[in-house]
């Protein structure tokens, strides 16, 4: 068994100009931006959800900007072969997670565990 859920979603933006793609993003929606937990790490801002729900953050890209979701997951390869069971596919995986494809062409990705309510609220399935 392995549980899994709707982690987030995140704003893939192809700019030179992160700060900028957040500042928008942080305005149009009333979310502040909260502070980097990686300042080396340039790639991510993120905005200020409230810990019940879905984060929310904005990434730099070099593919076309559009907006991805994360599935957060306690066991990530058992989650990407449900996905793949369900038709998805894999693209390939990023430091400690994978991209994923959907049957329909819209890209996703299986992440870590994101919330502390994780274990609590997460759907949970069977693995085999």
């Amino acid at each position: 068994m392995h549980k899994s859920r709707l982690a987030g979603f995140i704003i893939d933006c192809r700019s030179d100009d992160l700060e900028a793609a957040a500042r928008f993003w942080s305005e149009a929606l009333g979310l502040a931006l909260r502070p980097s937990a990686a300042p080396e790490d340039e790639q991510y801002r993120l905005l200020a959800t409230a810990d019940d729900q879905p984060h929310l953050e904005v990434q730099r890209v070099q593919h076309e900007s559009r907006v991805h979701l994360d599935i957060e997951a306690d066991d990530i390869e058992a989650e990407v072969a449900r996905l793949e069971k369900l038709g998805a596919r894999r693209v390939g995986p990023v430091r400690s997670w994978y991209v994923m494809e959907a049957p329909t062409g819209q890209r996703f990705c299986v992440v870590r565990p994101q919330r502390a309510d994780f274990a609590a609220r997460a759907n949970r399935w069977n693995s085999g």
